[in-house]
């Protein structure tokens, strides 16, 4: 059966973080934690305070290397600057090796689109392929800005239960079960459009698929003729299994990988840090599982149902800024008992302070 085309989406802005900041009691990006710019600079707050909501962001390109850069600066037409062009290009056949890299225009030959980040990106998939009254497919709790790109659109946005590795394509299987196959055939049909889906070191639950998942999933996608939109920003934070240094000789890419090493063995300590922390004082209060990707600890505080009042008034009264999982549910309304912590920024022993007052405030509340 002929599938739609399985769209990825990079995003390069690495986002929130636990970070140390300086003076002054400012809440976190507006308290009522706003569904997008996740990628915004941190707050500023006295030494005491730890935020555990923001975060900065690198550079994948080095436009030194670009002639129309130099001359004209950066254009927001990505096909006047070839050179960006060609080398994410270059780089997507030697991580991915799509098999549309070499169709011809008329096939439906690969093309990249640079936005200005991810929100952008998003927003302009999203637009694109929705109408109002579509049925979509993600797995919640996702990240929050692209909750709130779908909401406006109209969509019904309907939830794939899934776990640490990720969806589940037995539930996935059944929720589909709802539609025949054979309808993708007619025009009027309301099987889902789409599935979205961050695979790697998800935004905020830290959960990463399996590669036998992702072939069970792309298997129903064809069967059901719905799009995949990978959200894959922390492709690069992977921990476990980082072996595309392999893959990439050329120089440039042999540099940027160089850098993608660095970070990654940041993030990774950064990681241990925070989990050491965890396990210091969290433990017996709260349940959580060691990421193996991106930059966020998913936690579940045992004895809380809803962590909204946790978080964003005691919480913030002992200058801790933490994010409420209610926040990356498809309705915000819904209590959960989740919170999103960052381990981009701060220092180990911010860390070990943040979550020992996160303790406290876990005891005086259960």
């Amino acid at each position: 059966m002929p599938t739609r085309a399985h769209s990825s989406l990079h995003r390069s802005t690495a986002k929130a973080g636990l970070a140390p900041t300086a003076s002054g009691p400012e809440p976190v990006r507006g308290s009522h934690l706003p569904a997008s710019g996740e990628g915004a600079a941190p707050v500023t707050a006295g030494s005491s305070r730890l935020c555990l909501a923001l975060g900065g962001s690198y550079e994948l390109f080095s436009f030194h290397h670009c002639s129309k850069c130099s001359k004209k600066g950066i254009s927001n037409k990505t096909s006047e600057i070839p050179e960006l062009l060609s080398w994410l290009k270059d780089l997507q056949k030697s991580l991915h090796n799509p098999p549309t890299a070499n169709y011809s225009p008329d096939q439906g030959q690969m093309e990249i689109c640079v936005t200005t980040g991810s929100q952008e990106g998003l927003s302009k998939v999203f637009e694109m392929l929705i109408n109002p009254g579509d049925n979509i497919l993600l797995d919640a709790p996702t990240y929050s800005g692209t909750l709130g790109a779908l909401r406006p659109l109209g969509c019904n946005i309907i939830n794939v239960p899934s776990d640490q590795y990720g969806i589940i394509p037995k539930a996935l299987k059944e929720i589909l079960s709802r539609w025949n196959p054979e309808d993708v055939r007619t025009h009027n049909n309301n099987i889902p459009k789409f599935l979205y889906t961050i695979p790697n070191g998800g935004n905020p639950t830290g959960n990463s698929l399996t590669t036998d998942r992702k072939k069970e999933i792309y298997q129903l996608a064809r069967q059901y003729n719905f799009l995949i939109i990978e959200d894959d920003p922390y492709y690069f934070l992977q921990f476990d299994k980082f072996m595309i240094a392999q893959l990439l000789q050329q120089w440039g890419e042999k540099g940027f990988l160089e850098h993608v090493d660095r970070v990654v063995a940041f993030y990774r300590d950064q990681r241990d840090a925070m989990l050491a922390a965890a396990d210091k004082w969290l433990k017996g209060l709260a349940d959580w599982h060691a990421p193996a990707a991106g930059m966020f600890l998913w936690i579940k505080i045992k004895g809380v149902s809803d962590t909204q009042q946790l978080v964003m008034e005691k919480a913030l009264q002992r200058a801790v800024l933490l994010i409420p999982g209610g926040a990356f549910n498809i309705d915000s309304s819904v209590p959960s008992s989740y919170v999103r912590a960052s381990f981009s920024l701060s220092s180990p022993a911010q860390m070990d302070q943040a979550f020992q007052r996160l303790a406290e405030l876990i005891k005086e509340a259960v």
